[in-house]
């Protein structure tokens, strides 16, 4: 058995114009051999990239603002560490998931919910309690839309808490919104005009792309959830493209599909996919050896560094002009 991959967290491109695509995994092998794995390697390919493709947009979005992974809560609980670790590698700056963040080394992150509010049924008391019973390395980061208005609460936040309040969240809920943003600059306002311009802003509650992408001048971070955790699959499939008889190839393809064995080229997000092996000059190969002859061949990095890489790769993605084709 021979595997070629993408390394983990890169980005292949499709496009809605062409039949070509970029396969991210190619096996070499006796199909009786793999076929028993067809499931479980789509289960896996399939779901972690829908919910790393999701987040990597999300970031793209944001520009360089804090994002935490809110959305397990949405999930089934056997899947929440692999949500996380996707949404971390793409991008995510800490995760929430307390499992999740402990698979990674990390520590989990996380505010105070509503029902700390609600159990006081006072928010000042609240406030006050959390701040005088959480560890210090944790952020004073006040809920600010449960009982009042989101800009009433912000000033008794601040009221409440003084230099302590780090940050205040709205999390305000689709009945109550109105216009996020409007609301979002009326706590602004309030908290600058009383000296207050260093508390940060941060919002959750149903965010997507297009919504952060409004918010991201007048937030400092934003607590994205369903929208990453429940992220629809990517349709990859399992396909028999290739196979080979006296050491010739011979093509095949189901109706509708491309034959041949097909090699992925880069060159500033200009992709090629050709059947040839030679990489254009230029251009760099993006599957690599992962398991040759059986043996596993490529050294598997932290999440920590294949981070890196993605939000290395997802800068050169947004400055370059992306474009798919194909060469024979």
């Amino acid at each position: 058995v021979d595997v070629y991959a993408m390394e983990e967290g890169e980005i292949f491109q499709t496009s809605d114009k062409t039949s070509i695509y970029e396969p991210v995994l190619s096996i070499e092998a006796n199909y009786a051999d793999i076929s028993i794995f067809e499931n479980p390697i789509l289960g896996f390919l399939c779901f972690a990239s829908g919910v790393a493709s999701k987040a990597a947009r999300i970031r793209l979005a944001a520009d360089d603002k804090l994002l935490l992974s809110f959305g397990t809560r949405r999930s089934h609980p056997f899947m929440a560490p692999l949500i996380e670790r996707a949404a971390y590698i793409a991008g995510f700056n800490s995760v929430s998931n307390v499992l999740g963040a402990k698979m990674m080394n990390k520590e989990a992150v996380g505010t105070m919910p509503h029902a700390l509010i609600l159990s006081f049924n006072d928010q000042k008391k609240a406030w006050l309690a959390f701040d005088k019973y959480m560890p210090e390395n944790v952020k004073r980061i006040a809920l600010i839309d449960t009982l009042y208005d989101e800009k009433i609460e912000a000033i008794m936040a601040y009221d409440t808490l003084k230099d302590r309040l780090y940050g205040v969240r709205l999390d305000t809920p689709s009945s109550r919104r109105g216009n996020r943003r409007k609301i979002i600059e009326e706590v602004r306002w309030e908290l600058a005009i009383r000296g207050a311009k260093n508390v940060k802003i941060f919002a959750s509650g149903g965010l997507d792309e297009e919504e952060i992408n409004d918010l991201k001048d007048i937030v400092d971070g934003f607590g994205v959830g369903t929208s990453v955790s429940s992220a629809k699959s990517i349709d990859f499939s399992f396909k028999i493209v290739e196979v080979h008889e006296n050491n010739k190839r011979i093509f095949r393809s189901k109706r509708g599909d491309l034959s041949g064995r097909k090699y992925v080229y880069r060159r500033n997000f200009d992709d090629i996919v050709s059947i040839n092996d030679k990489a254009p000059e230029g251009y760099e190969p993006l599957l690599t050896p992962l398991i040759k002859n059986g043996k596993i061949v490529r050294e598997f990095k932290s999440v920590d560094e294949l981070r890196d890489r993605t939000m290395k790769r997802l800068k050169q993605f947004k400055d370059s002009e992306p474009r798919l084709r194909w060469e024979v």
